[in-house]
């Protein structure tokens, strides 16, 4: 069974970021298992308080479901024509300390995409995060690209994917970065 770990990078109960992570979690392929991980919890980062009280809770065990995974796919909103500080706190967390980077990264196939209200689906916000994935020395899949845009469209209030043509290109980008974690076992 492949594992693969989706991360909404927004703590907003009705993001269409999470709600676009939670139907890609839906159309999982046959064997393929993909769970849910979650930035909640994440304090800012202080060095002064990683040196007094270590790694928090929230950090390790997204860490150690990071570590334990086939893939991670990043839901990523786009605030400011860039990566949402809170999503990217995450992630510098994660990299503590640094001799836990490739027990966690190195090699991990790694998908990006995201949903947006704007005309532009996160593709500068997508963007930003490669060279942060390089630095930790991911492999990116640049299988299929998937830029939500006008979002609020596509899902209705519930969260619930109701667009068939974003959903087609869901499935698609779900498959096929199922496929490419899978090759790189």
């Amino acid at each position: 069974m492949t594992k693969l770990v989706a991360i909404s990078g927004s703590l907003r109960k009705a993001s269409y970021n999470t709600a676009l992570m939670r139907a890609a979690i839906a159309m999982a392929p046959a064997g393929v298992e993909i769970v849910e991980g979650t930035i909640r919890g994440i304090p800012l980062y202080d060095g002064d308080e990683e040196a007094e009280f270590g790694v928090p809770e929230a950090v390790a065990k997204l860490k150690d479901l990071v570590a334990g995974s086939d893939g991670v796919m990043l839901f990523t909103p786009e605030y400011n024509n860039a990566i949402p500080g809170v999503f990217k706190n995450a992630i510098d967390w994660m990299t503590r300390p640094s001799a836990d980077i490739a027990r966690v990264f190195s090699g991990k196939p790694f998908a990006i995409t995201g949903a947006s209200p704007g005309n532009f689906g996160t593709l500068l916000s997508q963007e930003a995060w490669l060279p942060v994935m390089r630095t930790l020395g991911t492999r990116p899949w640049f299988g299929s690209k998937l830029m939500v845009s006008k979002a609020a469209s596509v899902f209705d209030a519930d969260g619930k994917l109701v667009d068939e043509a974003t959903e087609k290109r869901l499935r698609t980008f779900v498959e096929g970065f199922a496929a490419f974690a899978q090759d790189g076992r």
